[in-house]
């Protein structure tokens, strides 16, 4: 019997999945686990396994948006009939009349042929060169991981359909990789495949602007900033790495001193929720990871009861895969307060919107050595402002700024959150 294969809520905030490239064509032998199409949605490119065996007897859209539980493909029996499957039912899409096997054929043996036609070199263009990556036939997936890895797909053998390399190819690569003689270096301009012009807005990118557009509208913000003196917070760092097999990051004791103080002001890590504030009895951190089309935010739970050292190895594996775009719905949800760091690029400070449903995100700026009064003294100190943005409806002024204290208090004396 065939069976109609939909598309799935791969993320909490997901409304829609856009087609990106179908690795199966109609016509061709499905089996259970097999990829069919690369998704991409609202925070990363996944792949679309078929959970059935069979023939994969038709596609509903062949690249674009679709809606969740909106019909994208049907799998059955060879030369099955499916059309009485579709009455009725809505694809949730508006699309060119998708393909069947039939169909397939009949275009094929109408269709003209499609010719190349080279264009012209000049007398000075060498006769052979590297095909560009943006000629050569690779998944979108595949394109990411190799973009990770610094391999250029010209050296790369493609195993999916006409040639096209998928991700498999590139695991491969990288588990084996070839010898290459090495060649003298040419100096030329290297330029980066940035796309100039109109681009469209990726899945993610839509929902980054209507999250954020909502929260910066909706909430209304207001914002706090403390300065606060890291030579304690230094000092503290440099002992514990130069023992422990994992060295801590300032990142990492700005994530442990905010759980610590979240637990003392337990209004801070709250939601707006319409006609209701939920306070949250766990906290659970998310840090803001910027990656190639926006901002990903995994989240560390329990961030309270983890030691340094465990928060180290999280951010980095999350991080990790937040580039690669392999992170969970489930490692992307669940925060009730955020972090966004911006310190490693030399930024000083800065404001944070809020990331729904937190009532309120910490903006940190890096640590720069500047001229301090202590003891009456000028002396030379090692400072990083920090700007709490909050969320009105929820968190008031006084409320934001005995947190602030806190966390000032924690991160001036370290010895507060490492015993």
């Amino acid at each position: 019997m065939a069976e109609i294969i939909r598309m799935p809520r791969l993320s909490d905030t997901m409304e829609e999945g856009n087609i990106v490239a179908w690795l199966k064509k109609v016509g061709d032998e499905v089996k259970a686990g097999d990829v069919l199409a690369e998704v991409e949605t609202d925070k990363a490119t996944m792949e679309l396994e078929s959970y059935f065996n069979g023939t994969l007897l038709y596609v509903g859209v062949e690249s674009g948006p679709v809606a969740v539980d909106g019909i994208i493909a049907i799998i059955g029996q060879k030369g099955e009939d499916f059309q009485s499957l579709l009455a009725g039912q809505s694809n949730g899409t508006q699309s060119a009349a998708p393909a069947t096997v039939e169909q397939k054929s009949e275009k094929a043996a109408a269709a003209p042929v499609a010719v190349e036609v080279p264009q012209q070199q000049t007398p000075s263009a060498p006769e052979t060169s590297a095909p560009s990556d943006s000629r050569i036939k690779a998944s979108p997936l595949a394109r990411s991981v190799a973009s990770q890895a610094g391999i250029d797909l010209s050296h790369i053998k493609g195993s999916g359909d006409q040639g096209r390399i998928v991700k498999r190819d590139i695991e491969q690569y990288l588990s084996n990789p070839p010898t290459v003689k090495a060649e003298p270096a040419v100096q030329s301009a290297v330029y980066s495949d940035f796309q100039y012009g109109d681009v469209p807005v990726s899945q993610m990118r839509k929902v980054i602007a209507r999250r954020l557009g909502e929260s910066k509208f909706t909430a209304p913000h207001f914002y706090l900033t403390v300065e606060i003196n890291m030579d304690n917070a230094v000092q503290a760092r440099t002992a514990v790495n130069e023992v422990s097999p994992v060295k801590i990051s300032f990142n990492d004791l700005v994530i442990r001193a905010c759980a610590a103080a979240l637990r003392k002001h337990p209004a801070i890590n709250s939601s707006w929720m319409g006609d209701k504030i939920t306070y949250h009895k766990d906290i659970h951190i998310g840090v803001a990871v910027a990656v190639e089309d926006g901002l990903l935010v995994p989240v560390i739970r329990h961030a309270d009861t983890k030691p340094l050292s465990v928060i180290n190895q999280e951010v980095k594996e999350l991080a990790g895969k937040a580039r690669n775009k392999k992170l969970q719905p489930q490692e992307m949800s669940g925060n009730t307060f955020t972090i966004s760091n911006l310190g490693m690029f030399d930024i000083e400070e800065f404001t944070a919107i809020i990331n729904p449903p937190d009532a309120c995100i910490l903006a940190v700026g890096s640590i720069i050595k500047k001229p301090i009064v202590k003891n009456d003294q000028i002396v030379i100190g090692n400072m990083m402002k920090v700007t709490l943005s909050c969320d009105h409806r929820v968190v008031d002024g006084a409320t934001g700024a005995q947190f602030l204290q806190t966390l000032k208090a924690m991160l001036e004396n370290p010895m507060m959150i490492l015993v």
